[in-house]
């Protein structure tokens, strides 16, 4: 689509950060509002697409596609990161027909018993799962599928009091896990590349705060949420006992469907961790990966697939195509635009207090708003600043555009997905409940990177 660059009031802009402000203090209160996310964002989509019209700021006439073709979309059509909602809605559909071959069962089966009964244990092979997931399909998909294991074994363990902890900590770790290589997350791929980084190169540096951080938080989230080692024999005699009597195959109906399932679970990963250099598929994305291995994976149910349908979150969705809108609206407006000076003052301030304090921005800003304009806005300031590919300014955008989600439930499309798992599991959260559990360690891992990358990455890079 053809972006138009067009100058915006001061005034105006001002006008649509308090409309932005006013969604993310909607959202804070969402259970005294009792209101869902999705309606709250659609209520300030509506409001900034009226407004934006009204100043005439939006794209409302034909855009323009890569083959020159004029096309007549409405504004909140083209806002919509599409590939993101197909992401979502494939990896969903996916995930609930595989589950029926009991594919994900007999897996969380197989790791509680490796874990004996455990709950550290098993809290540090789910935590390392999710990071490895997130890294190398998405952190939305790693979210869906360590969710729904995390809900199984701790249901087989009966310490379902325990859940409301794994999935915060779990969904924390997915934003650590897009850290890991160049292509784990948007923000990397955009930043990497306007950089001039490597693959190789990014793995090497971030790999060790990767690591790191994984350890800090899982230790953390096991002091905080109270999930602890067995202390006595009779505990760990007791736990093996009850972990030796579960039957991972009690849940494979069908032998034939469960090793199909396997093969196309491996397949899919493989897929959607390659889809960026596999001819054809690159071109199409990566949701339409998603969506292609959920309809594969339906065709056994040709004749129930409405039930699939109907069991997808439609809020969830929803939410993300509303807040797409909003977030759009807000890039028109300047209100990104405001952001970005503001960072480039904040660059200026030195080497060392300039890196950290773009770092920390970076991760504040993308706490609520989308961190792939965000990391595509600064990006070209560093690149317009000339900045040496070198520098620990590239690093403070990546480290702070992918930690920032973990501050707030909006932050990222998989803390998004963690709560929205906590809900279905009857456990309440609310926005500002959120911010009050993950701010610890969301301020544990931006602390840790902002020394990281002032003292290590300079030393690696």
């Amino acid at each position: 689509m053809a972006h138009h660059e067009h100058a915006v009031a001061h005034e105006v802009t001002m006008v649509f950060a308090v409309i932005l402000l006013g969604m993310i203090l909607a959202l804070a209160l969402e259970e005294k509002l009792h209101a869902k996310k999705s309606l709250i964002t659609a209520i300030f989509a509506g409001v900034s697409l009226l407004v934006g019209a009204f100043y005439e700021i939006l794209p409302l006439g034909p855009v323009t596609n890569a083959f020159g073709e004029h096309l007549h979309m409405p504004a909140y059509i083209t806002a919509v990161d599409w590939g993101v909602i197909a992401i979502i809605f494939g990896s969903s559909l996916f995930v609930d027909a595989t589950a029926k071959s009991g594919l994900f069962t007999w897996i969380a089966i197989k790791l509680t018993k490796a874990s004996r009964g455990d709950p550290r244990r098993l809290l540090s092979y789910y935590g390392l799962m999710t990071v490895l997931f997130s890294a190398v399909l998405n952190n939305v998909t790693a979210m869906i599928i360590i969710g729904s294991l995390t809900g199984v074994s701790l249901s087989k363990l009966g310490r379902k009091d325990k859940l409301l902890g794994f999935l915060l900590i779990e969904g924390l770790l997915t934003n650590i896990g897009g850290l890991l290589t160049l292509i784990s997350s948007v923000p990397n791929i955009i930043v990497g590349q306007t950089a001039g980084i490597s693959f190789a190169t990014f793995f090497i540096v971030a790999s060790p705060y990767v690591i790191v951080a994984t350890l800090a938080t899982l230790w953390l989230g096991a002091k905080l949420f109270g999930i602890e080692s067995l202390a006595t024999n009779e505990e760990r005699a007791r736990a093996a006992k009850m972990v030796d009597s579960f039957e991972e195959n009690d849940g494979v109906e069908s032998p034939g469907y469960f090793a199909f399932a396997a093969a196309m679970t491996v397949a899919f990963v493989v897929v959607i961790a390659t889809t960026s250099v596999l001819p054809v598929v690159s071109g199409l994305g990566m949701g339409f990966v998603a969506i292609g291995f959920g309809v594969i994976m339906l065709v056994r149910y040709k004749d129930t697939v409405d039930k699939f349908y109907a069991s997808v979150d439609a809020d969830l969705l929803l939410f993300f195509c509303f807040l797409f809108v909003v977030i759009n609206v807000m890039e028109h407006a300047q209100v990104l635009a405001l952001i970005g000076q503001g960072v480039e003052h904040l660059i200026g301030l030195g080497p060392a207090l300039g890196t950290a304090s773009t770092l920390v921005a970076s991760a504040g800003f993308s706490a609520v708003t989308d961190n792939i304009p965000l990391a595509a806005m600064l990006a070209k300031i560093l690149r317009g600043l000339h900045t040496a590919q070198a520098s620990p300014l590239w690093w403070s955008v990546i480290f702070g555009a992918n930690l920032g989600g973990n501050l707030t439930p909006i932050g990222s499309a998989s803390t998004v997905v963690a709560v929205t798992i906590m809900h279905k599991s009857g456990l309440p959260m609310s926005f500002l409940k959120f911010v009050g559990a993950a701010f610890p360690f969301a301020a544990a891992q931006i602390l840790l990177a902002t020394g990281y990358v002032l003292w290590v990455v300079p030393l690696l890079n």
